[in-house]
């Protein structure tokens, strides 16, 4: 058995730049890099730019409070700054301890951008920067995991009084968000980004898909063609990472508990089966689920030599490290992102990213391109609540959809800008569409 505390929550020892009520970053002197990691994004980001064109002259959102608490990106710098540019005020904190790019923090905080983010902070420190993102009582949250909605119910629902509203852009954060709407604890509105077709069906699948198997490359470097590569969890995410890997050459593995869902793999060509059987098979795991313990003790502990494992979920809690140290002689970090465990047994099992979102905490998480689409949908969210409310407009606390002439406008935007048209319906097929006096 090896200890597991340092393992899970390490210390990391830095300087840190930091200027109270302004930001508290890893390295400034990185500004300048990042700088140009955001230029690119903006490259490919046209919706969003579009947005930022649009709204900039009239700036809608002048007077207004935005604490963010999303994964610090090149992608999302380009959404900090299209706010802060239509009026914003905006404070941001990073929604998960390895997702932060310290170049693209330092080069927001360089531009003026409130913010506290850095790769590699522990669990009180983390909570420590969404703190600072509250400190000024903001107008409206924009939030991926929901942490930051949590931490304003939880320890300063005093605030909530002045919050306005809110977005989620994450299934497990929404699905969180709908229960606590349920039981009535709900303290504002939250427009559920996730639930958008311009995001689950493009950023979940797509962005997830391909920055997953990035992350997973980035890490071990290892050949995909050929291997045994286990999916837990066929919902959009899964199913992203299931086609990607598939397209690599590999043998792809679903494990579920979704009727529907896992008829979905089999009838779209993939082996179906409990994790108990797929974990003496895999050679590569990835689980995709939300949920925790998905892959545990008992599941390492048949696990073949040299069995790679790694989680693109949004919490690391569902591969049980506490289960596998238990089972393990030794460890060592092996390579960056890669951490062997030795079992008693003799067997190696690699842990990539120690359990955090591979895509994102190995990589550079989804691209741009995807990205795109699912932060004009935040911009629209926010554009949306802020209209409301100087309209005198008061909205139920409760979990709200995005309307889906807006999924048809983003993503209509997004097609021009790829230089492609598509066919409207003729004014004798509108009326035919709804006729229902027509037989056959």
């Amino acid at each position: 058995m090896v200890a597991v505390s340092c393992l899970l929550n390490p210390i990391y020892l830095f300087t840190m730049d930091y200027k109270e009520g302004a930001y508290k970053v890893k390295d400034l002197s990185l500004a300048e890099a990042g700088r140009l990691r955001i230029e690119w994004a903006e490259s490919r980001m046209p919706v969003l730019m579009s947005l930022k064109e649009k709204y900039s002259a009239t700036k809608p959102f002048s007077g207004y409070k935005i604490a963010g608490c999303l994964h610090v990106t090149k992608e999302t710098a380009v959404l900090c700054e299209t706010l802060a540019a239509c009026g914003a005020e905006v404070s941001w904190s990073g929604c998960n301890p390895l997702s932060t790019n310290d170049e693209v923090a330092a080069a927001l905080a360089k531009s003026g951008i409130e913010i506290y983010a850095w790769h590699g902070m522990n669990t009180e420190e983390f909570y420590w920067c969404i703190d600072r993102t509250i400190d000024k009582t903001p107008h409206l949250t924009l939030d991926d995991g929901a942490d930051l909605i949590f931490t304003v119910h939880h320890r300063f629902p005093e605030k909530a009084n002045t919050i306005i509203g809110g977005s989620e852009e994450t299934t497990t954060g929404v699905h969180r968000l709908r229960a606590m709407a349920g039981d009535g604890k709900l303290l504002y509105p939250i427009y559920a980004v996730n639930d958008a077709e311009t995001k689950w069906d493009f950023d979940n699948v797509y962005g997830t898909g391909q920055s997953t198997l990035d992350g997973i490359l980035r890490a071990s470097s290892v050949l995909i063609a050929g291997k045994n590569f286990v999916v837990a969890g066929y919902g959009h995410c899964g199913r992203g990472v299931a086609m990607r890997a598939k397209g690599m050459g590999a043998n792809v593995i679903v494990t579920e508990i979704k009727p529907t869902a896992a008829l979905k793999a089999t009838l779209e060509g993939f082996q179906v089966m409990p994790m108990d059987e797929a974990a003496a098979l895999g050679d590569i795991f990835v689980t995709a689920t939300g949920m925790k313990n998905v892959i545990r003790g008992r599941h390492f502990a048949k696990m073949k030599d040299g069995a790679i494992v790694s989680n693109t979920g949004h919490y690391d809690v569902e591969l049980n490290l506490q289960e596998l140290a238990e089972l393990s002689n030794d460890t060592r970090v092996i390579r960056p992102n890669n951490r062997e465990y030795v079992l008693e047994t003799g067997q190696r099992v690699y842990v990539l990213a120690d359990g955090r979102l591979v895509n994102l905490a190995a990589a550079e998480g989804h691209p741009s391109e995807v990205m795109d689409m699912s932060f004009a949908n935040q911009f629209m969210a926010h554009l949306s609540l802020v209209e409301a409310h100087k309209n005198n407009q008061k909205l139920e606390p409760t979990v709200i959809d995005l309307p889906e002439t807006l999924d048809q406008e983003i993503a209509g935007i997004k097609l021009e800008t790829m230089g492609f048209s598509i066919d409207t319906l003729t004014d004798e097929q509108v009326v035919y569409a709804t006729d229902y006096s027509a037989g056959t």
